[in-house]
């Protein structure tokens, strides 16, 4: 998939206006923990901008969970005169001056699976309360009968992440009800699984080996570094996470993780790079967008947007979805480590 169109520099690299021809976009992502971003999010706006602009360029920075570093990037492609910018934020508190920098210029920017605060051009992302609600939902069927009287750790995502208080809103609202009580709730800072490992063994030292019946995890790279916790305390109970990352799926199949969200990466990485070529050539963007939102400080409104939606899925579910979908290959999932899982699972 990658494409040697971009141009990957550090922040501030080529201050000369060289994107100043009209046809560069800049793309900014935040972080290179959550494997998605560097696998399949960039790639597929690269490759899906070179098929509506040949002649097109991308410059690329991710910011390593790093808001002055991704500022330094921001700035520096508007030094260069890149004309619209996609914009995946590390603190979306951060990003209002920047935006706001942007539209003085005449620079749009499209705030990408994260809303920006500021005012933007469009919003591309997925229904974040739903997907809490999902993640749920998927906990309360895996406890089954014993919801009721089930207690559960939950394990939320980084507080500058804008949608990860939509996941935790979105699972309280399921959890709340049916089940008998969170006993310990974290958020943790840039989604770190070492850090998620860490509270994890806090919360067994607090509550003891009994003392929940699940985990919700907002994300697979932190139940990762959860399930690794428990299995260190020899507790096994159903944990819940997101993302369908390539190692969240084979601890799927091999029933260390109960479920995690599929989130189709590739309609909402190509619909961003489709809105930002429409908006470099000054084309409306028509139904590209399908709805609008405001911004999380209810500054700025109207915002042309579209959400996608999302779905639970167990070790069941992986041919049907993601091999099916081509995330990943059947071989790149069953290797040989988890190849007789994968043949109970029926993926061939």
């Amino acid at each position: 998939m990658a494409l040697a169109t971009a141009a990957c520099g550090k922040a501030g690299d080529g201050d000369k206006a060289d994107g100043g021809d009209g046809k560069t976009i800049g793309l900014l992502l935040p972080e290179n923990k959550t494997t998605r971003y560097e696998t399949f999010d960039r790639p597929i706006m690269e490759a899906k901008i070179k098929s509506l602009c040949s002649d097109c360029e991308v410059k690329y920075n991710n910011a390593s969970q790093d808001t002055e570093t991704q500022k330094k990037q921001f700035e520096a492609l508007l030094t260069q005169g890149v004309k619209v910018i996609i914009l995946d934020s590390v603190d979306y508190k951060a990003t209002k001056s920047w935006v706001k920098k942007a539209e003085d210029q005449g620079v749009k920017v499209v705030a990408y699976d994260r809303l920006a605060e500021g005012p933007l051009a469009a919003y591309v992302s997925y229904d974040n309360e739903k997907i809490g609600r999902l993640q749920g939902e998927g906990l309360v069927k895996a406890l089954g009968d014993d919801a009721k009287n089930s207690d559960v750790v939950m394990i939320n995502g980084s507080p500058t992440d804008p949608n990860a208080p939509f996941f935790k809103r979105g699972a309280h609202s399921v959890l709340d009800s049916k089940v008998k009580k969170i006993v310990y709730e974290q958020d943790i800072p840039d989604w770190s699984p070492d850090e998620a490992n860490r509270k994890m063994a806090s919360a067994i030292d607090s509550k003891g080996k009994d003392g929940f019946q699940a985990v919700y995890s907002a994300n697979d790279g932190m139940a990762g570094g959860i399930i690794t916790a428990l299995k260190q305390r020899g507790i096994k109970v159903p944990v819940g996470g997101q993302d369908a990352e390539l190692a969240g799926l084979q601890r799927l199949l091999k029933g260390d993780q109960t479920f995690t969200i599929y989130k189709q990466i590739k309609p909402e990485a190509e619909t961003t790079a489709e809105i930002a070529v429409r908006l470099l050539k000054g084309e409306k963007l028509g139904a590209l967008t399908d709805t609008k939102v405001d911004s999380l400080s209810g500054e700025f409104k109207g915002i042309p947007a579209k959400l996608y939606d999302a779905q639970v899925i167990t070790k069941d579910d992986i041919a049907d979805t993601i091999v099916r979908d081509k995330v990943y290959k059947a071989s790149e999932i069953c290797t040989p480590k988890y190849k007789k899982y994968c043949d109970e699972a029926g993926i061939k």
